[in-house]
């Protein structure tokens, strides 16, 4: 049996990288599952994917920044799957530049979908998630335990969602809704794909971390459903991610040396030939 059985799963930013993993993953340990993103052809060919296994799929045109998209959304799967036992905020992308160089419209756009499209995916599936005394996800980033040149934007939000999943944990405890807060560290995903402005760009922007960092999103998938089915309130993901947050814990003084010795105040957006 698996840890999801006859639970149904709704997870954003269903399209690509950890979101996509995760739907293959909690399927895999039992879940029906419904895929909500921008790109339906992608969410489709995913669907199918998983309808093969056995498993009921769902693939649902969703834009986590307007308003009503996501209450559409779960109203579908209500109707077609039953309640939502597991929702996971996991739309996402990264502003990146040093502040100077970005403008209040950067900031605005990075927390319409990082911040508010968490709470718009959170007022929508609540009421289900209290009904069926669910799980509650929100991906956020190491990123969220530390800010590094050039990534002020992306960290602010970051950093949001981790003091909302801690609020929460505390807030829907009582109603039996566990509330697991996920900050993954490199995980192979298309997050470099998209610029500022949100757009996604067939090649990757050429500054990534190097290969051996990397870990493979199917590895990371595993063990955020872990611990989600064990209701855990917090999981690092990545044996570097650990160690970053474990140090700006307990030795910040080493990662502020670090970052002004070695940290990058630059960094390229894909569809640019040089940093910027």
């Amino acid at each position: 049996m698996g840890a999801f059985d006859g639970q149904v799963a709704l997870i954003t930013g269903a399209s690509s990288g950890i979101g996509a993993a995760l739907g293959r993953e909690l399927a895999r340990q039992g879940a029906d599952v419904a895929l909500l993103a921008r790109r339906t052809e992608r969410l489709e060919t995913l669907a199918l994917e998983i309808r093969a296994t056995g498993r009921r799929a769902l693939a649902i045109a969703c834009d986590v920044t307007r308003d009503g998209d996501l209450e559409a959304a779960v109203a579908e799967v209500r109707a077609a799957l039953g309640g939502i036992d597991v929702a996971v905020a996991n739309a996402g992308y990264g502003v990146m530049g040093p502040v100077e160089r970005l403008s209040l419209e950067d900031f605005r756009r990075q927390f319409e979908t990082n911040v508010f499209g968490v709470l718009r995916t959170i007022y929508a599936a609540l009421p289900s998630l209290k009904e069926r005394r669910g799980r509650l996800v929100i991906i956020g980033s190491v990123s969220g335990w530390l800010s590094t040149p050039g990534g002020a934007a992306y960290a602010m939000s970051k950093f949001s969602v981790r003091a909302l999943a801690r609020a929460l944990d505390y807030e829907l405890g009582p109603a039996g809704v566990s509330v697991t807060h996920v900050s993954p560290g490199f995980v192979a995903s298309e997050i470099r794909n998209v610029d500022n402005q949100g757009r996604w760009w067939p090649e990757p922007a050429s500054d990534g971390p190097p290969a051996w960092l990397v870990m493979p999103v199917e590895v990371a998938a595993r063990q955020i459903a872990r611990a989600v089915a064990r209701r855990r309130s917090e999981v690092v993901v990545t044996g570097h991610g650990k160690f970053a947050v474990w140090t700006e814990r307990h030795a910040p003084w080493l990662i502020r040396w670090g970052l002004r010795r070695f940290g990058i105040r630059k960094r390229s957006q894909p569809g640019r030939t040089r940093p910027g």
